[in-house]
């Protein structure tokens, strides 16, 4: 029987023969490229950005991702990755593309796709038969049958599943974790077709050492936006748990501890929002992929107002402390310390942080940040040191769980600090006793409230609500 094309490929695939295009080369993409080269892979990454592409092939990058500069330098020494602007050249000698553009939100919170789109056309200029097309990048339902598909098939003249293959394959990757996570988590691949679902699994069969899930593309996009929506929800619900537990009188870590002691169970920590790239935007992206409900009542909406209102909650807990000394937050001096979304990171996206900066600004609080790892101030004055950051200050906000927190000299802040010095502890890293004991008034959202209960105005409420 004469070989078909989609074999050919196949056998070059498994030889690692095949040569990789790889779109984008964010915190997907450029591990993704660098993975695929360590693999014995020809692998070229491109990217509109000319600075990353400078600093990819000079070795030079500006990255926290474990192992990454590492691997990268080994491999453009070996030859087997490099990076391009210009896509033209790169995009014709690929017999893979693999698309890890970003799709974030737009103001109105749609899916911003004229990256993906770009892409798409940039691809489809060049695409020639027996080529498989790979979709990372996170896409709102259907928008790989209703605008790549009909993008890359309109102008190339081909037809997927005849003359080209495509597959959607979500990554799962933790920042910082990235290489590990792309060879050891489990991997969705989404097929058009059986030959897309063959070349699609054989591609990261070689790259990953978890488990394969191949099923339809739609049912794969879904899927990704489900999984990072569960863990938005998750956090909203121990959230909201720390609120109650609070108003009561009970220790919500101690509650959650144990509760998750039950085989089915696992409450995530609260805290002050929800950040990060993924999570919002990707319950988002699944909220609005249906349009209008017809539900009495619907989770998500409520998921997204609990985590909008945290900021908002913890400047609350920061102004009662304050009233309780004779002070007020307007004209106070408070030190956000965390910028990035989490900790041990220099990503700031849709950090609550922002909203808590945000929302002591309009209180008109005296405004300083301090971040080891993130360059984002939000506006507000940024230092350089936890004790140039506390100076003269009479509250300390702790937004992030970054490890140098958790060694913070209390003591020596303490004496820098104006009089009867305040501490809000939004991911209890600092000791409560010690904290006390030294003469902070120490607060924490997860912490039984001893005094008298915060009370919310319907205005903060619904501000937090609409994300201002």
């Amino acid at each position: 029987m004469k070989e078909s094309v989609s074999d050919t490929l196949l056998e070059m695939i498994e030889k690692k023969e095949a040569k990789i295009a790889v779109f984008g080369l964010g915190a997907i993409g450029l591990p993704t490229a660098a993975l695929f080269a360590s693999l014995g892979f020809q692998v070229t990454g491109i990217d509109v950005n000319s600075k990353i592409v400078r600093q990819i092939n000079d070795g030079k990058l500006q990255t926290r991702e474990f192992g990454l500069q590492t691997l990268v330098i080994e491999m453009r020494q070996k030859g087997l990755l490099s990076a391009v602007v210009k896509p033209s050249e790169a995009l014709t000698e690929a017999d893979i593309v693999i698309i890890c553009v970003q799709t974030p939100l737009d103001k109105q919170r749609n899916a911003d796709l004229s990256f993906l789109q770009k892409a798409c056309e940039g691809i489809a200029q060049v695409l020639k038969r027996n080529k498989l097309v790979v979709i990372q990048s996170t896409v709102p339902p259907k928008t790989t049958t209703t605008l790549v598909i009909p993008i890359l098939e309109q102008e190339s003249q081909l037809k997927c599943g005849v003359d080209f293959w495509l597959v959607y394959c979500p990554e799962r990757m933790a920042p910082g974790n990235g290489l590990c996570d792309l060879a050891a988590n489990p991997r969705l691949i989404g097929a058009y077709d059986s030959k897309s679902a063959a070349l699609g699994s054989a591609l990261f069969k070689v790259a990953n050492d978890g488990r394969l899930m191949v099923t339809d593309i739609l049912s794969a996009e879904v899927a990704k936006l489900a999984e990072n929506t569960f863990r938005y929800v998750n956090i909203a619900f121990a959230n909201e748990l720390a609120l109650i537990c609070r108003q009561v009188g009970v220790d919500a870590q101690e509650v959650i501890k144990l509760a998750n002691t039950h085989p089915r169970v696992k409450i995530h920590q609260p805290g002050c929002g929800a950040g990060g790239p993924c999570l919002s935007k990707d319950t988002h992206l699944l909220l609005s992929s249906a349009g209008p409900t017809t539900f009495g009542a619907s989770v998500l909406p409520a998921a997204i107002k609990v985590n909008n209102f945290m900021p908002v909650y913890v400047v609350k807990l920061a102004s009662e402390a304050l009233s309780r000394i004779g002070k007020r937050l307007d004209g106070s001096r408070v030190a956000v310390f965390g910028t990035a979304y989490k900790g041990g990171v220099n990503d700031s996206r849709n950090s609550p942080s922002e909203g808590i900066i945000r929302e002591l600004s309009r209180k008109k609080a005296k405004i300083v940040t301090f971040d080891p790892h993130c360059a984002e101030s939000f506006g507000a004055e940024k230092a350089g040191t936890e004790i140039e950051a506390v100076k003269g200050a009479d509250c300390i906000i702790i937004a992030t769980d970054h490890k140098e927190f958790y060694k913070l000299d209390l003591a020596k802040m303490k004496r820098v600090m104006n009089d009867n010095p305040i501490i809000v502890d939004c991911k209890r890293i600092i000791n409560c006793a010690l904290a006390r004991s030294l003469g902070f008034d120490y607060a924490a959202i997860s912490l039984s409230l001893d005094e008298s209960k915060i009370l919310l105005s319907g205005e903060d409420i619904e501000r937090s609500a609409m994300g201002k």
